[in-house]
């Protein structure tokens, strides 16, 4: 089995690899175009994901599955892939704990005032007049149930917070006290003090967000994103935070990535911009190696695939 990685893993990881599946011939590349001489022969595609265009599915005459090290697939040729009848898997479910930190981070950066308190130090100014918060008593609405979503809830009731959930259907889901539709946004975040979007890029999340769900947020609120950049509009979100519909806004993904230089979210005050790093860690590619290998070990061996994606929902 001839199976190409369009990224480099760890040589620990490499060696791993080469050692538990001694039969497989494996080429780690640095980039796609480094594994062009051999793409005619790849049987498996181990990627991130953007990497995979049209041209290259062309290219790949043996291909049968790709395994997306990551869990967006927005950016694939998910026509041409379906097209082939290749299967295709991702990592959903290994940003479950990094993620989840890195939310918790943001909502403690929040209450306690981190980056004033860092002010303070800086200017050797001694201020006990600085009003604080407690996530304790507030209540988080999160907006996607799934892995990321509830590992979220679980670490905000570890904070004795109340916990909502929106889905598509309002399906129960562990850790979340009460579920609402996505029909019904506007009515589940109106007790909100913090409203964290999780959702996948689909044709249904495309600015699923707008201003009148702000209006109807509290303007103590505050928004985090650490799904996709295109839940809301950056106009709107603009709007709203200018509008004082709420306090704050902290975005870790964007509609163009990286953000370009002058965009006006890196100089609003009330907004905090990291890029694109919730998910990232040393942690990261081990734990999508297991997949791999998990899924690997189906394909040779038949059994039951890890995160199977259904091309025509996006996820």
């Amino acid at each position: 089995m001839n199976i190409v990685f369009s990224f480099r893993p760890p040589r620990d990881i490499q060696t791993d690899l080469q050692q538990k599946f001694q039969k497989d011939t494996f080429f780690f590349f640095k980039n796609i175009e480094e594994a062009d001489t051999v793409l005619q022969q790849t049987e498996i595609l181990v990627t991130f994901g953007s990497d995979v265009t049209e041209d290259i599915i062309k290219k790949c005459p043996s291909l049968k599955w790709i395994m997306a090290a990551s869990a967006g697939i927005e950016d694939m040729a998910l026509k041409a892939i379906e097209e082939r009848d290749i299967l295709l898997t991702n990592a959903r479910g290994i940003h479950k704990i990094p993620m989840a930190e890195f939310t918790l981070g943001f909502m403690l950066n929040h209450v306690k005032r981190f980056p004033e308190l860092a002010v303070l130090e800086k200017t050797e100014t001694w201020n006990k007049q600085l009003p604080l918060q407690e996530l304790s008593g507030k209540e988080v609405v999160i907006l996607g149930t799934g892995a990321i979503g509830q590992e979220i809830a679980r670490l905000c009731k570890a904070f004795r917070m109340a916990t909502v959930g929106v889905n598509r259907n309002g399906r129960p889901a562990q850790q979340f006290d009460r579920i609402f539709q996505m029909n019904d946004l506007e009515e589940a975040v109106q007790g909100a003090d913090f409203v964290i979007a999780v959702l996948p890029s689909t044709p249904e999340t495309v600015n699923a967000l707008r201003y009148e769900h702000f209006e109807a947020m509290k303007p103590t609120a505050a928004f985090i994103n650490i799904g996709r950049g295109d839940i809301v509009s950056e106009q709107v979100l603009l709007s709203a935070i200018n509008d004082e519909e709420i306090a704050h806004a902290y975005l870790d993904v964007f509609a163009v990535e990286p953000l370009p230089e002058g965009h006006p979210f890196w100089r609003h005050e009330n907004i905090t911009v990291t890029p694109h790093i919730s998910s990232i860690t040393k942690a990261y590619v081990p734990r999508a190696m297991e997949i791999f290998e998990h899924n690997l070990i189906c394909f040779k061996e038949g059994g039951e695939y890890q995160n199977v994606i259904d091309i025509k929902k996006g996820y």
